[in-house]
């Protein structure tokens, strides 16, 4: 079988290409045509032919041309997770509120429990976060003593370091909450680490229970009672947010919304194994993997989240329809508090394709490499509607205006 050049540049794309129809074969579970288009459109991720492309050329000299294939937006792709990465960085730096003190908080789930979420990913998942919310209110609620609503940014993720399913929320919490009654703004400094481990306990046994409403869940959670008697594994960053010059959503990005392997973690594919490493949470040392590509694959495709699921959401004083209301209440109370933070919050533009690649190869894509002057949209093309946009055939209809003369308009 001949490959096309641009597959060899991704070994991820490859071992997909070589394998899927096999795998799908013998796990029926994700011979859907959801899994199919999502494998189908990131391994056609980059390439012109199935994915489309915008041509630019310069309408000055005529000589410089530049082509952007159109890309995929796959959950499964690599090459997209970046750009994914940072659209979601531009996006929550703008849902901060300046002055707040913010923590990272992780919430896990214990080992008993991940197959019961794998097998119930549509029901469990938003339950899941929806808990995480209702576990932080009730414990800045009990640690401050008067009843509050906090802020969250919950996201959901899937996977551990080494790739195998482990379930567990990531929260950008307000450290503190809003009381409505006392119309005031209450921090916490102190959160008592051992009350939240088991307040997450019990709010994510409950849930289980109330939701499944089964035989074999209320044995695993008398289990986990057992097993667990100090409470199940809540990490909370300690201080306030980190570094004044940086965002929060910068620092906890790489975290929260990556992908569950990278190309430069993958070592070797010879065909049938696949070997990687990752830096385990145990030990702190580089860990060594070699599986069967059958196994890998099914380890990055049991990450892919049901069709239409936001894995990532907002809550309390966070909320899309809540915060625009609440800012400036926010602000009024913290301008009544000493020890405001000033500046901790940057916000963070959301990069174009233009920005991305000057910051890559360190020249801007669509500056004419002959005359130094900016090229312009000369055709788009989709795979599906053909050509969407032609500048020849405005010129031949007579509604063609040179560079200089749109640039005057505007």
């Amino acid at each position: 079988m001949i490959v096309e050049p641009w597959r060899h540049s991704n070994v991820f794309k490859q071992l997909f290409a070589d394998h899927w129809n096999v795998f799908k074969q013998t796990h029926p579970r994700y011979n859907t045509r959801y899994y199919d288009g999502l494998v189908k459109k990131m391994l056609g991720c980059g390439d012109p032919d199935q994915m489309g492309y915008i041509e630019y050329r310069c309408q000055h000299c005529g000589q410089g041309q530049h082509w952007v294939s159109m890309t995929c937006k796959s959950s499964l792709c690599l090459r997209c997770a970046k750009v994914y990465v940072d659209d979601w960085v531009s996006q929550v730096s703008k849902m901060l509120h300046d002055g707040v003190i913010y923590r990272h908080i992780v919430l896990t789930v214990p080992d008993v429990f991940r197959d019961t979420l794998a097998q119930h990913p549509k029901t469990l998942l938003s339950e899941l976060m929806r808990c995480g919310v209702r576990c932080l209110d009730d414990f800045f609620s009990r640690v401050s003593r008067q009843p509050l609503k906090g802020g969250y940014i919950v996201v959901v993720q899937t996977h551990g370091r080494s790739g195998q399913y482990n379930p567990h929320l990531h929260l950008i919490a307000t450290s503190g909450g809003w009381d409505k009654q006392a119309h005031k703004w209450v921090h916490l400094d102190y959160l008592p680490y051992e009350m939240l481990r088991k307040k997450w306990q019990w709010y994510l046994s409950t849930m289980l229970r109330q939701t499944l409403k089964t035989r074999e869940i209320n044995q695993l959670v008398d289990t986990c009672y057992k097993r667990y008697p100090n409470g199940f594994v809540a990490n909370v960053q300690k201080g306030d947010v980190p570094s004044r010059y940086e965002s929060l959503a910068r620092y906890l990005a790489k975290y929260v919304v990556s992908p569950p392997i990278s190309l430069r973690r993958i070592d070797y594919y010879n065909g049938s194994h696949v070997g990687y490493h990752y830096r385990s949470h145990k030990t702190d040392r580089v860990e060594k993997e070699r599986v069967d590509v059958y196994t890998f694959i099914g380890r990055m495709i049991q990450h892919v989240f049901p069709k239409g699921f936001k894995r990532i959401r907002y809550y309390g004083v966070q909320a899309t329809k809540t915060f625009e209301k609440v800012k400036s209440l926010i602000q009024e109370a913290l301008a009544k508090v000493k020890g405001i933070v000033k500046g901790a919050i940057k916000i963070i533009p959301k990069l174009t394709y233009r920005q991305r690649y000057e910051q890559s190869v360190g020249r801007d894509p669509l500056i004419c490499k002959h005359c130094q002057e900016e090229m312009g949209v000369w055709k788009v093309w989709h795979p599906k509607y053909g050509v969407v946009y032609d500048e020849l055939e405005q010129i031949k209809k007579g509604r063609y205006r040179s560079a200089k003369q749109r640039a005057y308009a505007s």
